[in-house]
């Protein structure tokens, strides 16, 4: 299977406090005291005051896709328990086998307002009874250098559930279902400061459910295919895709 400044004219001045603010993610407050009896005025000190983390922007993606699948001299169940080392890698443009059972895989590259991304995935097969779980390892990040600059700043998951109904083993048809979640947790990056993080939760949501949308079908149609090779007694487990959407 297979991210004021004001000023005085007073010759006496008296200022309890002088606030400089910046925009950076901590605040530094410069205080003076100068006498008003004659006294040596105290040196000023810097003082940092703790601000509001970075804001953060989280979006998430949930698509399940099945199909029907007629079962030929092997059955699909059987199919479906294969171990991991067996697995077709099922797009040789696209994945690429780590060991028995972790792949990297290169998700199709997409527009996030001006930037290009393209998500590299490193992820790890767990067999189940009537198939497997494919849980996402680590994630990195390539496109446009804003977009690479984000590599330490998200934290990313998935699951895919992949798995046959075994209820319907004496049938000539059974039903293969793919149930994948994503979830994405990322800093949101100056350039975006001004957009409201809902606005951006909102279309990088939007985006992944796309990707979803486009991948799974394609996934499914690949592994009833590979399905079928190895049921006709192919036993070469080649690669199927060409990388194309």
């Amino acid at each position: 299977m297979a991210i004021n400044c004001s000023t005085c004219s007073n010759s006496t001045v008296s200022l309890s406090s002088v606030r400089l603010e910046s925009r950076s993610p901590r605040i530094f407050s410069l205080n003076f005291n100068s006498s008003q009896n004659g006294s040596s005025p105290r040196k000023p000190f810097l003082r940092i005051v703790s601000a509001n983390a970075t804001p953060k922007a989280r979006f998430i993606a949930r698509r399940k896709e099945s199909v029907w699948v007629r079962q030929l001299g092997r059955p699909l169940i059987e199919y479906m328990s294969l171990p991991a080392s067996q697995y077709s890698v099922l797009d040789a443009e696209r994945i690429e086998r780590i060991d028995d059972n972790t792949f990297r895989c290169y998700v199709y590259r997409f527009n996030f307002f001006a930037f290009e991304v393209c998500p590299v995935l490193l992820v790890k097969v767990e067999e189940q009874p009537n198939g497997c779980c494919i849980k996402l390892l680590s994630c990195k990040l390539e496109g446009s250098p804003m977009v690479v600059a984000q590599n330490e700043k998200f934290d990313a998951s998935m699951v895919n559930y992949i798995s046959c109904d075994s209820s319907q083993n004496n049938s000539s048809e059974q039903q293969l279902t793919s149930d994948a979640v994503i979830e994405v947790s990322i800093d949101v990056p100056f350039a975006f400061s001004a957009i409201p993080v809902q606005a951006l939760e909102s279309t990088g949501s939007r985006i992944l459910e796309q990707i979803l949308a486009l991948m799974l079908p394609r996934f499914m149609a690949q592994l009833v295919k590979d399905y079928q090779a190895w049921a006709s007694g192919d036993a070469s487990r080649q690669p199927l895709g060409t990388g194309e959407i």
